[in-house]
């Protein structure tokens, strides 16, 4: 059951909803009924397809963007598109980051980027953060 609640928490984390995962890690870290590493994969699995969520959501929901209720505005897309042309996916590295890190992974399915490196990189810098996360509070 720990773990399925570490993975939930670590999907809805890295969607556009609110949730800390880093609370439920560190509490199953600290309590050493589980082992380490399978709790660190499970994070960044969970993490990783919430990512791949958001990529679909920008991939598939860009067809939407003329429509009134379109939640981001017409420059505000088109600055981020810029962005993510200049920096392309080596900003996905900062996909682990608050605030930033999600928005990134929608712009990357706008972007069209092939899901596999798309996978691979944030897979990458998600799973960094709980592995440094899961060292510091073991």
């Amino acid at each position: 059951m720990s773990y399925l609640l570490l993975f939930l928490s670590a999907l809805l984390a890295a969607t556009l909803f609110p949730a800390q995962s880093e609370t439920v890690l560190a509490g199953l870290i600290l309590n050493r009924q589980h082992s380490f590493w399978p709790l660190i994969a499970v994070a960044t699995v969970g993490n990783t397809l919430g990512s791949i969520i958001n990529w679909w959501l920008g991939r598939y929901l860009e067809h939407f963007h003329d429509k009134r209720w379109f939640p981001v505005k017409a420059a505000t897309l088109g600055r981020a598109q810029a962005q993510f042309q200049r920096y392309g996916w080596w900003s996905l590295l900062l996909s682990w980051m608050p605030i930033i890190g999600d928005p990134l992974t929608v712009v990357a399915g706008l972007m069209r980027m092939p899901l596999l490196p798309f996978v691979l990189v944030v897979a990458l810098a998600k799973g960094g953060r709980y592995l440094v996360l899961g060292w510091m509070v073991a």
